[in-house]
């Protein structure tokens, strides 16, 4: 079974950056796609970018950030630069199949979800 291990969150003053990371195990890393979608408090749940091979898409309001991947670390990152209070939220990593990113972004629903990593930019 997927497990997604989330890293990489904290306080960061806006303007700021931060990379998260995801380590993936319990599959072969590239039989999936995989995501970042956060959560404020009160706020519905977002899709922010998603990769699958060397393909990549990101949420075109999030375009300050930047999904990319280490097949030989089974590790996903999301790169964060510019960041602004109203990025605070619980930021996931997901595994998923059978989506094209695109739609998976609109809709960041997956079988598999890490335990999230909160970020905080203060103003």
């Amino acid at each position: 079974e997927v497990q997604l291990q989330a890293s990489g969150g904290g306080l960061v003053q806006a303007g700021g950056s931060l990379t998260l990371s995801c380590v993936v195990s319990g599959v072969v890393f590239d039989s999936y796609a995989y995501g970042w979608f956060r959560q404020a408090p009160g706020k519905e749940r977002e899709g922010v970018a998603c990769i699958s091979g060397r393909t990549e898409y990101v949420n075109p309001a999030q375009s300050r950030f930047t999904i990319s991947s280490d097949n030989a670390k089974n590790t996903v990152f999301l790169q964060m630069n510019s960041l602004k209070p109203e990025d605070t939220a619980i930021y996931y990593c997901a595994a998923f199949r059978g989506r094209l990113l695109r739609q998976w972004v609109s809709n960041p629903v997956s079988k598999y979800w890490g335990q999230g990593t909160l970020v905080t930019v203060s103003s």
